[in-house]
């Protein structure tokens, strides 16, 4: 019997249905039953339709029910479902099963065809539009109640097969009983005796005589997912927190690792394998969520749905029509620099970003932009890494010398109580839709830095390892700060002296800048005067920045979402024109270089830096709208 009367579930079984009167209970149950079909049939939708019964019709084995809606129908029945989904979500799976049954003989009855069986449960999934719940401050007070929580997953195991019935045989006396199994994690409360009455001259049946027969058995799959709290959520200073998830049927591989997520679950604990022996703890349980109903999101902002205001809406159009709207974006990147023009209007193309396209053969082109710069030290170069943490929607920051190629790419590690491998998303899949800043790029391993390059070009991570075979998305930006060779940019060198990085891996950067620390009376004095106000301050006080409060960090990184959201640009005949004659003009130019000086260009001028120039052009008009 072991491993079947393991982890038992716990949760408020009898919560809401009467305890003592069994039929009391009934009672209630058949009520909750009679409601939850009325609200699958009966419930009419804004526009006079039937979204369940349809969707019933339509999906024959799972139904999408939003809280909202069963609370506007029924004010009781949605709170019981908040208060005790594993008491309530059963008859509300039974009840989509009868209904479905009922609309398939009554279709099949009009039309004359012959009925299709109706094959399994119905399963139901819950949406709501509720705010989510910090997984910091989830405790013993959800325990059995419904949770929102939102994430990023970062690991996945394989699917398994989870008992629902499990049939027990009786080893003396060969009588057969099935036994439910607990949902989620949980395992089936086995009886320690047989109800079989012996005859007379008939050994009876001793304790604990059932062992299991798994053929006989019931099944549905089972997967568990690991959900970590969003970068942007941890505090400063702290690690991130992390839940373990399980979810089943046909939620089942949905999720790869990266993915970010909003789930809505029923906070349970199970008896971890771990803690078996430890007779002390027997009270200690792990706490898991066995998720009813998750929302992905969208594919161009891993940031899950966002809305925006009618006032942001007009403000943010009204700002896109301004003549200056280019310059006061970029006037917004890294108030407190001084300088640096040309890598802040970068850095704001970078924000933007291109358009990703999908040709009809399946190749997909990415719209990110990658930027370097590379120069002395003190040149501000970490401090634009740090802006862009902060103002971009999705950003994750990292430095050269503490990142391995697994933790910038995707690594698989092992469980330590199932002992089985599973997949675990580095920096490059978290940030899937955003910006992954890498400071000290110089200082990175060459072999960790070639992990990366598939990730910058081909925007995908493919793992082979440990039989586990797929492909992770990593639709990210990079933003990389390095020095020169010698720590210094020298200016006796030619580039590519100075530059201590492979040509593979310099053609995949958009934008490369050579930062320089240039000795110079006016521009020294300039730069300190900038400085001391800033720290007297505690502000950048330029003349030409507009104290703006709408202005702001928290402004540019919503102006950036809808921008990113909303806007998909092409370019037109006329550019595109434009463009080719520029592009062949510098390739020209290189060739004559070449050819003159008898040396390679330290960057090679190829096909990607025309790819680059027309992310720049689609970045510049996404930010006019």
């Amino acid at each position: 019997m072991s491993g079947w009367d393991e982890g038992a579930v716990f949760y408020s079984d009898q919560a809401q249905f009467p305890q003592g009167d069994p039929a009391a209970a009934d009672i209630t149950r058949h009520s909750a039953l009679r409601k939850f079909k009325e609200f699958l049939r009966g419930f009419t939708g804004p526009t006079g339709d039937f979204p369940y019964r349809e969707s019933l019709v339509h999906n024959r084995d799972h139904v999408t029910v939003a809280i909202e809606d069963l609370d506007a129908f029924d004010a009781e029945l949605a709170d019981r479902i908040r208060k005790a989904p594993a008491d309530y979500l059963p008859l509300f799976e039974t009840a989509g099963s009868e209904v479905l049954a009922s609309l398939r003989s009554k279709v099949a009855g009009e039309t004359g065809e012959m009925e299709e069986p109706v094959t399994g449960d119905v399963q139901i999934f819950l949406s709501s539009k509720e705010n989510c719940v910090s997984m910091r401050s989830i405790g013993a007070d959800y325990m059995s109640k419904l949770v929102k929580i939102a994430g990023i997953a970062i690991a996945a195991s394989r699917v398994k097969a989870k008992a629902t019935h499990v049939t027990l045989l009786c080893k003396n006396c060969r009588s057969v009983r099935t036994v439910p199994c607990r949902p989620g994690l949980g395992g089936a409360i086995v009886p320690r005796s047989c109800d079989h009455v012996p005859q007379p001259g008939e050994e009876p049946c001793p304790l604990d005589p059932w062992i299991a027969v798994p053929d006989k058995s019931k099944y549905v799959d089972l997967q568990t997912l690991k959900l970590q709290e969003n970068p942007e959520d941890v505090p400063t200073g702290e690690l991130p927190r992390n839940v373990l998830l399980s979810v089943d049927r046909h939620l089942v591989q949905t999720i790869v690792p990266g993915t970010r997520l909003t789930v809505i679950g029923i906070y349970s604990v199970f008896q971890a394998s771990g803690t078996n022996n430890q007779k002390g703890a027997v009270g200690v349980k792990q706490p898991y969520i066995r998720i009813v109903g998750l929302e992905q999101s969208r594919d161009d902002n891993t940031n899950g749905p966002s809305h925006f205001t009618l006032d942001e809406e007009m403000e943010f159009k009204e700002f896109a029509q301004r003549p200056d709207a280019y310059a006061k974006i970029c006037s917004m990147i890294g108030p407190s620099i001084y300088g640096h023009g040309d890598v802040k209007k970068a850095i704001a193309c970078l924000l933007f970003g291109g358009s990703k396209k999908r040709l009809p053969d399946g190749v997909r082109l990415r719209g990110d932009i990658h930027a370097l710069l590379l120069g002395d030290p003190s040149t501000a170069k970490s401090q634009f890494l740090k802006f862009v943490e902060k103002t971009a929607p999705i950003a994750v920051y990292t430095s050269g010398k503490g990142s391995s190629a697994a933790g910038l790419t995707a690594s698989v590690t092992r469980d330590s109580n199932s002992r089985e491998f599973y997949l675990e998303g580095g920096a490059m899949v978290l940030a899937d839709g955003g910006v992954v800043c890498i400071d000290e790029f110089d200082k990175m391993r060459p072999e960790d830095r070639v992990a990366i390059h598939e990730a910058m070009e081909q925007q995908t991570i493919s793992i082979a390892k440990a039989g586990i075979t797929t492909v992770l998305n990593s639709r990210t930006s990079v933003l990389a700060a390095a020095n020169p060779i010698s720590g210094r940019y020298d200016d006796l060198k030619t580039a590519q002296d100075n530059i201590d990085l492979q040509t593979t891996i310099l053609s995949r950067f958009d934008l490369i800048f050579i930062v320089k620390d240039v000795r110079m009376y006016e521009q020294d004095k300039r730069i300190a005067n900038h400085i001391i106000k800033v720290h007297a301050s505690g502000a950048a006080t330029q003349v030409n920045r507009n104290a703006d409060t709408n202005e702001g960090e928290n402004w540019l990184k919503r102006y950036v979402e809808y921008c990113r959201n909303t806007c998909r640009p092409r370019l037109s005949e006329k550019a595109a024109e434009m463009l080719q004659n520029k592009y062949v003009e510098i390739r020209q130019k290189m060739r004559q270089q070449s050819h003159e000086t008898g040396r390679a260009a330290a960057i090679p001028i190829t096909v990607r830096q025309l790819e680059a120039i027309i992310r720049l052009s689609e970045s510049l008009a996404k930010m006019r709208l």
